[in-house]
């Protein structure tokens, strides 16, 4: 049974994570050696201190389990879509309906309302519930754009496992970091001296 630790791991930034913040969304619940995971938006304040990182809240935002929740929610759907395009297959249309949701939940003004106590008046959203909305459209509209532009041709899975992180290869590396390079290498080394000799 695999084991989830909750402590951030010290991996580095898959290439292409700084240019492309669904790509490091995606990236957000590594897994390492031994079949341990680890969940970088596992809690309320992981969630926050991530998209902070990111300038996508302010420290102080609020997130509640309910944030943190959608944020990994839509982790899995833009996963969907990376491994779909990564291996050219057909997206889940609720992946897509997902990221485009998100995009479009975003009101660009403070709604009006009306009740019989104040009359007609304009109201903004919930602060927290706010910033999450920005915050996930800033993630959808930028895995659309990750998906659609010239980065796309350059997306791929990391060729180590058990690693199920994504990035944008350069060259001929296929892995998200010196790391898993270093252990693919030494997985192929071991496999050359334990194949058995033919004459």
């Amino acid at each position: 049974m695999k084991e989830s630790v909750r402590e951030e791991p010290a991996v580095p930034p898959a290439q292409g994570e700084e240019e492309h913040p669904s790509l490091a969304l995606a990236n957000s619940a590594p897994a390492l050696p031994g079949g341990h995971t680890v969940d970088l938006l596992g809690t309320p304040e992981q969630a926050n201190r991530w998209l902070t990182q990111r300038g996508l809240a302010p420290v102080d935002a609020g997130m509640q389990e309910m944030c943190a929740s959608q944020l990994r929610s839509m982790r899995e759907q833009i996963r969907s879509l990376l491994a779909s395009r990564a291996a050219g297959l057909p997206a889940l249309p609720a992946a897509v309906a997902a990221v485009n949701d998100a995009m479009t939940r975003v009101s660009t003004a403070p709604l009006l309302q009306w009740d019989e106590k104040s009359g007609p008046h304009r109201v903004t959203p919930h602060p927290t519930t706010a910033i999450l909305d920005h915050a996930l459209a800033a993630l959808g509209s930028d895995a659309a754009d990750l998906l659609t532009g010239p980065d796309a041709e350059r997306l791929t899975a990391c060729g180590s496992p058990p690693c199920n992180r994504y990035l944008l290869r350069h060259g001929r590396r296929h892995w998200c970091s010196t790391r898993c390079g270093d252990r693919a290498r030494a997985a192929r080394a071991y496999a050359r001296r334990t194949q058995p000799r033919t004459e």
